[in-house]
């Protein structure tokens, strides 16, 4: 595409006042939308064709618009837009044994006045009560292309309930790009309020496309925020409720060399909590570090060093004879350094140690162990206590907008 054919494309973009379609080149795919009324009517991706690829631009581009100032998506929900947001199908819990699970339903996932809500209900709401817990069958399997099961890990697409082993007590929502947005580098802002309500647990994060270096996590996961729902929940004395967010970086050559203790961070709201309101979370990825912010102040930053997150990790002493599985990437950032997309959910408890046993709650303590054979059912019978705090859409993840820029045009 000429100068010309650019132009026309960034009217369209601009005006869309004809079909579009908009080529991804991370993703290798071509997507043709219907005519839009606005720039705000979906969610945009707005990619390079032609003599501009790449940020920055030809010097005859307008610096001031999309693709040319970097932009290369921005949803800032007018609609919910499903074909940029994939819903995911499971109750694998992420390999947490977390208690809800995942569906497409708009009682959990809906738009309204500019804002997306991911709000968590009680699966007996939609199952004809209580019983369908304990001696129901939860079948995510689905029979058409929008509602396949997408995750079969851990008994993810269907589940039994009986008297001990409880089907997943919560049901939520989990949104993701990997079919739409795929990116590699750059900046990433969100508006957000965080849920309130014990035992919640919001996250907006990144996972990388392809697997390029091995399973999880030898390919990397950015947790871009992460936060406990709970009012008055505290780690030896230290707040770890809603009045703080957490961000984190996975990596390891296999599960047990998980390394994200040393690429974390974590802030405390001085005043109040981050459920009151929105609030700020900024991804900065670049070929040399990774930096997360929470309203511009600096919560983790990560530079492996001149070799890369092999020796950063320690692994050659720690687990001698461990294969690099990012020896041949010429890349200091690998396993970031390929493509990743977006997702966004609220979970909620689970095993698998985000509460943690040692955790303290008040005014009535942890409904279950971590070790407990039947945690879903000990978590569930205590709803009496947990339940009240779940306020209507105030125990929702709460999003304003998404932006993400391409690296160096910002």
């Amino acid at each position: 595409m000429g100068h010309l054919g650019l132009t026309i494309c960034l009217l369209v973009v601009i005006a869309l006042v004809c079909d579009a379609t908009f080529v991804d080149p991370t993703r290798k795919r071509t997507k043709r939308h219907p005519k839009l009324k606005s720039v705000k009517a979906k969610a945009t991706v707005i990619t390079f064709s032609g003599p501009c690829t790449n940020y920055p631009c030809d010097a005859s581009c307008d610096m001031r618009i999309a693709p040319c100032n970097g932009l290369i998506f921005e949803d800032e929900f007018d609609t919910f837009d499903m074909d940029t947001w994939e819903h995911e199908f499971t109750a694998g819990g992420g390999g947490n044994w977390e208690f809800q699970y995942y569906s497409n339903n708009r009682s959990n996932s809906y738009v309204r006045d500019g804002t997306l809500f991911i709000k968590p209900t009680l699966t007996e709401d939609s199952h004809g009560g209580p019983d369908f817990l304990r001696s129901g069958v939860l079948s995510l399997w689905g029979g058409s292309p929008a509602n396949l099961c997408t995750g079969n890990a851990w008994w993810g697409c269907e589940r039994t309930g009986t008297t001990d082993n409880y089907i997943n007590p919560i049901q939520s929502a989990r949104l993701r790009t990997v079919n739409s947005l795929g990116f590699t580098y750059g900046k990433v802002e969100v508006s957000a309020k965080m849920p309130v309500g014990d035992w919640l647990w919001p996250a907006i994060w990144l996972l990388p496309v392809d697997n390029p270096y091995g399973g999880w996590p030898a390919s990397g996961e950015i947790d871009i925020v992460e936060a406990r729902g709970n009012l008055q929940l505290t780690d030896k004395g230290t707040s770890v409720g809603v009045d703080q967010v957490g961000s984190t970086m996975h990596w390891g050559p296999f599960f047990s060399l998980n390394s994200w203790d040393r690429t974390h961070g974590s802030t405390n709201l001085q005043n109040g909590h981050y459920g009151e309101a929105f609030h700020l979370y900024t991804l900065e990825w670049t070929p040399t570090e990774i930096t997360i912010s929470v309203d511009s102040k600096v919560v983790m930053r990560a530079d492996p060093g001149p070799n890369g997150f092999y020796d950063f990790g320690d692994f050659a002493n720690r687990a001698p004879n461990t294969q690099n599985p990012w020896e041949n990437s010429p890349n200091k950032m690998a396993p970031f350094d390929r493509e990743f997309y977006i997702i966004m959910n609220v979970a909620v408890g689970g095993t698998g140690g985000f509460f943690s046993d040692g955790l303290v709650n008040k005014p009535y303590p942890k409904p279950w162990k971590d070790t407990s054979g039947t945690a879903p059912k000990d978590f569930y019978l205590a709803k009496d206590d947990w339940y009240p705090t779940w306020n209507g859409e105030d125990a929702a993840l709460q999003i304003k907008y998404i932006r993400v820029w391409a690296h160096g045009s910002y």
